[in-house]
């Protein structure tokens, strides 16, 4: 699809010049070089979904632009892996005179809906409904001042966290920690522990969906410099204990699936494998640790800041905005409406963790 200066593409249509201007535009902006943003993970997704497009803006025949997406029926789009990705928008020359309308009509969208938008995002912000924190772990000084920093404003988790630590390595065997662990069998198993982890939880089971499958498959064997799947194991003895998927850029971790054996639980290995991922990502040149959108306990007791991230769609005036609101708007307001009150937050997981009970004894 063509329209004027801006083309439409399939992600495997793009040339290594025009990967090498997206690497180079992100690595010129003032954003953080999260991984999800490079074409790296574009190129994956759009392996594993076949509605997968990016629009490239030119200036002549320079390319100052891309916008990755997925154009579903009757033109309502979202952004790349939308629900699954923790970075999302354009990757823009700075100063570009475009406006979000020109984008979509070009790319034939009638809505572009997104959940994980950068807050630099300047076409889309001002579309946004909703803003959230994204936690951040910071070890741009290194690991020791990042335990300084808990030290002070969370001795006991920080003191607690570290003797499980030493009582898991008694028990259960001496702790090794991989940061970037090759063995597929490692990967498979923190697969299943999150799967069980998500119908613990009474959550939808991401690893039940083919193509989330095999996206992580295939970012577990990418090894660009801006975008890696690494894969964290803790080790007790020779078994695993706890495990991390995510992505690496070279100063930025995306943290993504984490979990652990629950025959552990009580040593918190989680959150063991969480502070000796901050060690090796900072002696690895990494800076940040981003956790990602969502309250959780884990993020509040090793999170060092946070970032905005936001939420909503650019909608076309008339049917593209009907068709947006009526799909997605109701349940997206009904999900905000009860995280912004903790009692009915408290509520609707306990909830959920009994439909996840249920359905386990169900056999379901």
């Amino acid at each position: 699809m063509n329209s004027g200066r801006i083309r439409v593409l399939r992600a495997q249509e793009l040339g290594e010049g025009d990967r090498e201007r997206w690497r180079a535009l992100r690595a010129a902006s003032r954003a953080p070089r999260n991984p999800f943003m490079e074409p790296e993970f574009a190129d994956a997704v759009g392996r594993v979904r076949a509605r997968t497009r990016v629009a490239v803006v030119y200036e002549g025949r320079e390319p100052v632009g891309f916008l990755p997406h997925e154009r579903g029926p009757l033109g309502m789009g979202q952004a790349l892996a939308y629900g699954v990705s923790d970075a999302q928008g354009a990757v823009l020359a700075p100063g570009l005179g475009l406006d979000a309308a020109e984008l979509a009509r070009a790319c034939g969208l009638s809505s572009f809906a997104f959940d994980n938008l950068e807050a630099d995002q300047g076409l889309f912000v001002p579309h946004a409904a909703a803003e959230y924190a994204a936690y951040v772990i910071d070890v741009e000084k290194g690991y020791d001042t990042y335990e300084a920093v808990l030290r002070g404003q969370s001795p006991k988790f920080l003191r607690t966290t570290l003797a499980k630590e030493r009582r898991l390595g008694r028990q259960a065997g001496e702790l090794r920690f991989v940061f970037d662990e090759r063995d597929p069998a490692a990967l498979r198993t923190l697969m299943a522990w999150k799967s069980a982890q998500y119908r613990r939880t009474g959550r939808r089971d991401r690893f039940a969906q083919e193509w989330i499958t095999r996206l992580v498959g295939l970012l577990a064997r990418t090894r660009a410099p801006e975008c890696a799947g690494t894969l964290s194991v803790l080790y007790a003895g020779e078994r695993p204990v706890a495990a991390h998927f995510g992505l690496r850029s070279s100063t930025v971790l995306a943290c993504w699936f984490p979990s652990y054996d629950t025959e552990f639980a009580k040593f918190s290995p989680g959150l063991v494998l969480h502070l000796r991922m901050a060690e090796a990502a900072a002696a690895e040149g990494i800076g940040t640790l981003d956790l990602g959108r969502g309250a959780a306990e884990y993020k509040d007791a090793l999170r060092t800041g946070e970032i905005p991230v936001y939420e909503g769609a650019w909608t076309r005036a008339g049917a593209g905005a009907a068709l947006y609101w009526l799909s997605r708007e109701p349940a997206r307001r009904a999900h905000h409406f009860v995280r912004g009150r903790p009692r009915l937050a408290n509520a609707a997981a306990r909830a959920l963790r009994s439909a996840g009970r249920l359905r386990g004894t169900s056999g379901a």
